[in-house]
C-alpha cells in the first residue's frame, strides 16, 4: 500500500509585520497567484475559505508553494501561527483542490497582443528581477499598465499594506525600470 507523503509547512517572516509566509513542500498554485482580501472574495477557493474560517485571518494570498496570511491587527503571531500551520497542513493533506479551475486563466503564458517594445522590456524585467525577490518576502507584484511613461503595478500578498512597500516601489523597482527602459518616468501602485 502506497503511503501519502507528509506535508511540511514552515513559516517565514515578511517585511510586513501583519503578514507571514507559510511555505510547503508541495506546489499549491504553480505559475499563478491569487489574492483574497476578504472572506467574501474567497468563493472560488476552498483553501482561502479554510483559512478565513480562522477568526484572526484578514487576507490570504496563494502562490506557487506558499500561502501568505495577513492577520487582524490585534492577533499575536506567537499564538496564531501554530493553528494557521495546522489548518494549512490539514487542508493540503486532504487532497482538495485549493482553487476552482474557473479562477485560473486558460493560458498563463500569453502576452497581451500589441504590447510595445518598452512594455515587453518592463514585463521581462519584472519577471526576471523583481518578482522572485518579492515572492521571497511572501508577496507578489503584477503588471497592470504602461501609459504615458507611467508603469502601474498591483501589490499583493505581504506587499499589500506593507510599510516598506512604497520604498521598494520607488527606490528599487522605479530605479531599475528607469535605468533599463528610458521611456519609464514613474512607477505607481494601483489603488485597490
Amino acid at each position: 500500500m502506497e503511503q501519502t507523503p507528509v506535508i511540511e509547512v514552515y513559516m517565514e517572516d515578511t517585511p510586513n509585520p501583519q503578514s507571514r509566509k507559510f511555505l510547503t513542500n508541495r506546489h499549491i498554485l504553480p505559475n499563478f497567484q491569487l489574492d483574497f482580501r476578504s472572506p467574501e472574495m474567497a468563493g472560488g477557493s476552498a483553501l482561502a475559505q479554510a483559512m478565513f474560517a480562522l477568526p484572526f485571518v484578514s487576507g490570504v494570498f496563494i502562490s506557487n508553494n506558499f500561502v501568505t496570511i495577513t492577520k487582524a491587527p490585534d492577533a499575536d503571531w506567537l499564538e496564531i501561527s501554530p493553528l494557521i500551520r495546522q489548518t494549512l497542513q490539514q487542508f493540503l493533506q486532504s487532497g482538495q483542490k485549493p482553487v476552482d479551475d474557473a479562477l485560473l486563466p486558460r493560458d498563463l503564458t500569453t502576452q497581451p497582443s500589441g504590447a510595445d517594445d518598452a512594455e515587453t522590456k518592463i514585463r521581462e524585467l519584472l519577471e526576471k528581477y523583481v518578482k522572485p525577490a518579492i515572492q521571497m518576502d511572501g508577496g507578489h507584484i503584477e503588471f497592470r499598465s504602461f501609459r504615458d511613461g507611467v508603469v502601474t503595478l498591483a501589490l499583493q500578498g505581504s506587499c499589500s499594506g506593507c510599510p516598506s512597500s512604497k520604498i521598494t516601489l520607488k527606490s528599487g523597482i522605479e530605479g531599475l525600470l528607469k535605468r533599463m527602459v528610458p521611456e519609464v518616468r514613474e512607477v505607481v501602485a494601483e489603488e485597490e
